[in-house]
């Protein structure tokens, strides 16, 4: 799947969901949420979270975490891209995609 195929594929289950009629701040919300939560699954890869009312979770398991929040991350940068609609957001989504191909580090995208 490259880029415009994953633009389309946010663009078209996001508005499925209506979530893509959101206001752009709440979009902006989610993004700060789903950042947070590529922050906590990193922790949990790098340092663990060491937290008693947790299950300790296997390392294929908070890669698997940090995938998703990737692509959370992606798609809502995606969304607020689509919303916006001008060169410049589609540079930079583009960057990001090509960041996180490059890595390796969102197999997401490989699956959709």
């Amino acid at each position: 799947m490259d880029v415009t195929e994953f633009q389309r594929w946010v663009k078209d289950y996001y508005k499925m969901r209506g979530w893509s009629d959101l206001d752009i701040f709440v979009r902006i919300g989610f993004l700060a949420e789903e950042t947070g939560e590529v922050a906590r699954a990193i922790r949990a890869l790098e340092i663990g979270r060491d937290r008693p009312d947790e299950v300790a979770s296997t390392l294929e398991e908070n890669k698997r975490e940090l995938t998703e929040e990737l692509g959370d991350v992606l798609g809502n940068l995606i969304v607020i891209a689509n919303k916006l609609h001008n060169k410049k957001n589609r540079l930079f989504y583009t960057y990001v995609v090509y960041l996180i191909i490059m890595t390796g580090q969102c197999t997401l995208l490989a699956t959709l």
